[in-house]
C-alpha cells in the first residue's frame, strides 16, 4: 500500500489525544463498547483505486474490546489525526495479535508491501530541518501526491524479514519499515509493543523529529490476494518505558 497516500489523510487536521498523568491514550479501544462499527476519534482510510476493503470491528477478546481486522485480498485502515510532540511523549506503547502471516509479504518489493499487522506513525512536514535537495524532493512529491507528511515510521509484522530490520518503503523514500514481529512463532499470542520514536525516528532519518501528526492501525492483502485477520489492543504515548510485558 503506497505510504504516501496514507500519509495525505493523516496530514490534515488533529484531534487531542486523553492526557493520563504521563500516558497519553490515543487508542482507548477497550473502553468502546463491542459492535460499534469505529472507536471514537478513528476515522476509515479509504484507497480510491481499491475496491476492496479491510473490516474493521470492535469485538470482544479475552474479555477486553479490541479493533479486529479482516482482510481478503483487500485494503484499508483506520486512523487517528493527532498532534504530539515526540520529545515530551517519546515512547509508543500497543498491543497486537495475528492469526496468521502473510506468505507472499516482502517489505522490499511493492508486489510484496502487504502485512497482517502494522502501526504507522506520520510526523508534520518541518521544511527548517531539511536540506535544499531535500525540500526539492518533497516539493515534488508533494505535487505529485497531495498534502503528504514529512515523514513517518511504520512498524510492521513480517514473515521472513528478520526482527529489528530497517528497510525503505517499497514506495517512498519518506516512510522507513522497522520489523517488529516476524514469522509464525508468535501466531495466536497477545504481544506487547513498545518502541522509543525519538530514538527510531533518529536512527531512521538521522535527525530529530518534529511532531508527530497521526497514528494508524493497517491490516492489508491487496498486493498479494491472501487473507489476514489481527487483532489491535490500546495504543498509548508514554513519558518514559515501562518495558513491554
Amino acid at each position: 500500500m503506497p505510504a504516501l497516500l496514507l500519509g495525505a489523510l493523516l496530514f490534515l487536521c488533529a484531534a487531542s489525544p486523553v492526557l493520563s498523568g504521563e500516558i497519553l491514550t490515543v487508542g482507548g479501544f477497550s473502553s468502546a463498547s463491542p459492535g460499534t462499527t469505529l472507536p471514537e476519534h478513528w476515522e476509515p482510510l479509504l484507497f480510491e483505486k481499491i475496491p476492496a476493503h479491510t473490516r474493521y470491528t470492535l469485538v470482544k477478546d479475552e474479555g477486553i474490546t479490541v479493533v479486529k481486522a479482516e482482510s481478503r485480498a483487500a485494503a484499508s485502515g483506520l486512523i487517528r489525526r493527532i498532534l504530539i510532540d515526540p520529545g515530551k511523549y517519546p515512547v509508543i506503547r500497543w498491543r497486537w495479535k495475528i492469526s496468521n502471516v502473510i506468505n507472499g509479504s516482502d517489505p522490499r518489493r511493492k508486489v510484496g508491501d502487504d502485512y497482517p499487522a502494522r502501526l504507522y506513525i506520520t510526523f508534520a512536514y518541518d521544511p527548517a530541518r531539511l536540506d535544499f535537495l531535500e525540500r526539492l524532493k518533497f516539493q515534488a512529491a508533494r505535487a505529485l501526491y497531495g498534502n503528504i507528511p514529512g515523514a513517518a515510521i511504520n512498524y510492521i509484522w513480517a514473515t521472513e524479514t528478520p526482527v529489528g530490520t530497517w528497510t525503505d518503503n517499497a514506495y517512498t523514500a519518506y516512510t522507513r519499515m522497522y520489523v517488529v514481529e516476524s514469522g509464525r512463532g508468535r501466531i495466536g499470542e497477545w504481544i506487547v509493543e513498545e518502541r522509543n520514536i525519538l530514538q527510531d525516528y533518529i536512527q531512521a532519518f538521522g535527525r530529530r523529529p518534529p511532531l508527530i501528526n497521526g497514528v494508524a492501525i493497517m491490516t492489508d492483502t491487496d498486493n498479494t490476494g491472501e487473507q489476514a485477520t489481527a487483532y489491535y489492543g490500546d495504543i498509548v504515548f508514554m513519558q518514559s518505558t515501562r518495558g513491554a510485558d
